[in-house]
Order: C-alpha cells, then structure tokens, then sequence
C-alpha cells in the first residue's frame, strides 16, 4: 500500500474531520458586521488561558494553495487580502486586497443572506485607512480574520447560505474534466495543486507539498502541475487532511523529537476504531519510552523482554487486534517540498518483535548511564553519533537508515558503527557505556545476519574468555587506566583522555608508552595500597596470556573497525567490573576518585 493510500483510508478515522473543501486554520481575530455592513467591534478569538495568547484552530473554507501569484481564500484570510493592510512593507498589499475585493463582491452578488450580503456590503464600502480608528489594533496586523453578525453566534461562514455557496463554488471548479485517481481508482475532477502539509520540523511555517510539479523537469508529455500524477481533488483533499491530523504538535499519532531530519508519523489500519487507538498507543510507549513514570517504564521494558522471548504480542495486549496492519511514515524537509525519509509498513507484531530484539541487542551489563527502561532512537544517536550532544547534528541520513533497521529487524548501517568509534575518539567518554551498546548491538546483528553467521556473539557483560584481540586491549586500556587512578587519584586528564583513540586504532604505537606509564603507578600503588597493586597485577597477567608474540611484535600494528568496536566494549565492561581476592579487596571504577563524565543528554 502507498503512502497516499493509507493516508486516504486513515482520513475515515479521523474524529470531527473537515469536509471537503474545507480546512481547518488558525485565527485570533474576528470581525462583527451590522446587518448594513458596518464594522460593530473586533472580536480576540485568542485562548488567553495560558502566560501568552495562543491562536485557536476553525475549520473554515480551504485555504487556497499559493504560490507566487495572488490568490484570495474564501470568507477569510489574512489582513493583507481582507483590510488591505500589513506590518510589512507591503508591496502588493493593495493588489491582494482588490483580488480579496472582486472575488467576494462578484461571489455574493444576489445572495440574499443576511450574513452574506452584509460582508459584500462591508467590502464595497471598505477602505485601508478605516484601520487606522477603532476598533483595530496593530496587534491585528498579519493575522487571519472571519466575520460574525451581530447578534449571532456562529461565524459567517457556517451560516448554511455560506455552507450551500462553498459547495457550488466547489463543483463548479471541479469542471467537466475527469481523470482516474491514481489513489481511489475512481473517476474525479482531477486536482491540479496538491494539498499543503503543515508541522514538519524544518520546513516552512507556511507549509510544504508532498506532491508537486513546478518545474519543466519534473513533467512529462507535456503535461502540467496536477496532471502528471492524475489525483481527484477529494482523494487530494483526504490525504492532506489525514497528513495534517497526523502532524499536530503534541499529537498522539507523531513522535515528540524527530529522528534526524525527519518528522515522524505512525497509525494503525484497524476496522474499529478502539482497536486502531490501542494499536496506536501501544507503537507510541515503546518507539519513544523516554518518560519519567517509573511504573510505566518498567511495564514497557517488561512488555519488551516478553516479546524478545517469543510471547505473542495479543498474550500481552489482548485489546490489540491480531494482524493489525500498521504504517510509519518519515517526512524531511526540502526548500518548498517534502521528501520521503522511510516509509515502513507491514504487521503490528513484527514492528513490536523487532523493537524487542533492537533493545535486546543494546543490552549490556551493567546498564550504561542515564540508559532508563529503553532509550528512544533520537535519544540513542544523540549521545554516540552527534557532535556536541545536539540532536541538530544527527547525520540525517544515518538516523533513518538506523529508524528502518530498528523497525524491520534487518542489519544497522555500517555507519553507525563508524559514527560511534568516530564520536569516541572525537573525546566522548566511552566510560558512559552508550556507545558500547551501541557498537555491541551493530556487530552482533552483523554477525547473525551474515551468509556465514559466528555462533558466538560479542557478550553482554565482562567474559575473560572471549578471543578477540580488540576487546582484551580495551580490557587492557582500562586496567592501566584503573593503575593510574589508584596511584594519582583525579587527575585533569587520565590515560583515556590522551591515548583512547589512538590505542584503538594503532596499538602498538601507543601500548609501549602505556604499559612504561602504568609501571610506575603500580611502583607506587603497591607501596601505599598493595591489596589494590595485587588486583591489579592479577588482572593485568590474565590479560596478557590472551596475546601471543608475532612477527611485529606483541601488539597489532592497526586495528580494524569491527575490532576497534570490540576495543570500546571491552573497555566498558573491564571498567565497570569489581575486582576482588579472597581476602575481601575489593577495587573498581566506582570506588576510585573520579567521576564519570557524559551525564544524561
């Protein structure tokens, strides 16, 4: 099913939806005719319940789509088109009031509603400098504005004399032209511009179009705008609508943060509504479970364990029904357009086993800092691939390919491994533990998903047994470490801040220097701490056992990615362990003076 299709069936789900022709837009003013046309006062339509003014949403005729001609809306606009005035400078302000002007005066001729001939009479006697008096503010200026009579509580344009001219007007533009929808398979009046879509973060405010055609390259056979992608106009209209529910801010069907550059949307295909609405909550909590209530995140993170291990997602939310069919859709900003960042769509259940076996991959012993029930993709990519730890640097391209492995269970892109080791040797603190899980989480879906799969995969928590070269130097990096701290307590810059990067890459360039510094701090921590200096020397002799000598020497000249990947985890979980003897000594990271950098983003 295409995007335009299921956005055109979700259209029916929609509670209190516009009808066609009609659209729902934001105003803050209203203005009170007389019955002869006069202007009786100005109306705030703000909500001023909160510390600012806050413009409220009315469903009015649809806002007509510009471009860079003039074109007026119907009943209502801003007050550049119905006054005549803006806080700008207003080059072809005058122009746009005219066309405001003439196409109501000519509409409303022989209307005999009282609403309606009352706004012709208004526009006919109308002139900008009127603005200037009472009751108009300059807080008006730019703003949209409708009409009420006075007297009356509904606005002019639900009036059914108003109602009953929309939908002439609108069948009377339709024409006799035909085309089969490419989205219904019916025949329509075809609609020549697409709808605006509003709420994609990045794009403009005004709005941007998923489908367009406004240059010569983008037609073919001659062929212009609308015709080049035959749609009806209420096929265009039920996807715009349902796209623009979709992405209200705040809405329960659009995530909180973006995912890179992308803007993203999800609804469940169900045929009761009920079912759909449970469908949709359940696919929220778990894609995005970055919350505060304890309670709450330890039933996702539950929920989730219960999957991964096989339940049946009905076993645990039975008011899910099964085989509900369910989309995700990712939209990214482009100049005056929107591009398509990923659109998955498929069942319910695989979209929840494979959110299940993403968090199993990240498991990692002990949980990294600040990791909470389970962290949320923007969450994630913020603290290993961006600079800075700001979600405006997520490379936008990684953080969708990463979105679609994480919703169909397939392989994490290569870069995400490179983003990780990149961002540590940029100066992130591997003793967070983030970009572990991370990098632990790549290489072992690579290893499964692989035409010959290891059977062993990289493990969760400390595993002295575990043969990799990379993983027993991160072990080793973090026992030296561990060596320098016990001898000098904090210092402004450890072994890690100096050498991580380098020791991961190019080992045998820096171990020497390493193990030279690391003597002398064991020189010194045996004569003031020798049940630490004993742990420590154990540890450091398993270590080396696993290194045989070769024609270079001891250490690897070089490492490579994937074994680079395996240094950071072998760091973390050497780091993170506690090392004890028989007589009680006990000694780890956490009991040594220094604390760990990277607090939660």
């Amino acid at each position: 099913m295409s995007v335009l299709q299921a956005l055109d069936r979700y259209y029916d789900r929609i509670p209190a939806v516009a009808k066609p022709g009609w659209s729902p837009e934001k105003f803050g003013w209203c203005i009170v005719l007389g019955s002869n046309g006069t202007v009786v006062d100005v109306e705030n339509l703000h909500d001023l319940s909160g510390k600012k003014p806050q413009v409220k949403s009315h469903t009015v005729p649809a806002a007509v789509k510009r471009t860079v001609g003039i074109a007026p809306n119907f009943l209502w606009d801003k007050t550049a088109y119905v006054l005549g005035r803006t806080a700008g400078s207003g080059k072809r302000t005058a122009e746009e009031h005219e066309a405001f002007r003439t196409l109501h005066i000519d509409a409303l001729k022989g209307e005999g509603d009282e609403g309606l001939a009352a706004l012709r009479s208004f526009l006919t006697s109308w002139t900008p400098e009127r603005f200037d008096q009472a009751p108009f503010t300059e807080d008006m200026l730019d703003a949209n504005v409708m009409f009420r009579l006075r007297g009356e509580r509904c606005y002019l344009h639900e009036r059914p004399a108003a109602e009953a001219l929309v939908a002439r007007r609108a069948e009377a533009a339709g024409g006799e032209n035909s085309v089969i929808c490419l989205i219904t398979g019916e025949a329509g009046p075809p609609a020549r511009l697409h709808p605006t879509i509003k709420g994609v973060e990045g794009a403009q405010s005004s709005g941007a179009a998923l489908v367009s055609f406004n240059l010569d390259a983008f037609t073919s056979l001659g062929k212009e705008q609308g015709e080049n992608a035959p749609t009806s106009e209420g096929a265009a209209f039920r996807y715009g609508a349902a796209l623009n529910h979709l992405l209200t801010r705040d809405g329960p069907n659009r995530l909180r943060r973006p995912i890179g550059d992308a803007t993203v949307v999800f609804w469940a295909d169900a045929s009761e509504a009920k079912a759909a609405e449970a469908a949709d909550n359940f696919f929220a909590r778990c894609i995005d479970p970055d919350i505060s209530d304890e309670v709450e995140a330890a039933t996702i993170h539950e929920d989730l364990k219960q999957i991964a291990k096989g339940k049946p997602l009905k076993s645990i939310r039975p008011d899910i029904t099964e085989g509900t069919q369910f989309h995700v859709l990712g939209l990214s900003p482009n100049a005056a357009r929107l591009s398509v960042r990923f659109w998955l769509t498929g069942d319910l259940e695989h979209f929840a086993r494979a959110l299940a076996q993403h968090h199993a991959d990240l498991s990692l012993e002990p949980e990294p800092l600040g990791w909470g029930a389970a962290p949320s993709v923007s969450r994630l990519l913020v603290r290993t691939t961006a600079a800075q730890g700001d979600f405006k640097n997520i490379p936008p391209l990684l953080a969708g390919e990463v979105m679609c492995a994480v919703l169909t269970g397939t392989s994490y892109p290569q870069s995400l491994l490179s983003a990780a080791i990149i961002r540590l040797r940029a100066g992130d603190s591997a003793a967070t533990g983030w970009h572990a899980a991370v990098i632990r989480a790549v290489l072992n879906r690579q290893r499964r998903h692989s035409a010959t799969p290891k059977k062993r995969e990289i493990p969760m928590g400390l595993d002295r047994s575990h043969e990799n070269t990379g993983y027993q130097l991160g072990r080793l990096f973090a026992v030296y470490e561990m060596a320098q701290r016990a001898a000098l307590g904090k210092v402004n810059a450890t072994i890690r801040d100096r050498y991580f990067g380098a020791a991961s890459a190019t080992p045998a360039g820096v171990f020497p220097l390493i193990v030279r510094g690391g003597q002398n701090h064991l020189a010194k921590v045996r004569k003031e701490k020798p049940g630490w200096a004993n742990l420590i020397e154990r540890e450091l002799e398993e270590i080396n056992g696993h290194f045989k000598p070769g024609p270079g020497g001891i250490w690897p000249r070089s490492l490579r990615l994937t074994d680079q990947g395996e240094f950071a985890i072998g760091y973390y979980h050497q780091r993170a362990t506690k090392l004890t003897n028989e007589k009680g000594d006990a000694l780890s990271a956490e009991t040594l003076p220094e604390e760990i950098e990277g607090a939660d983003a």
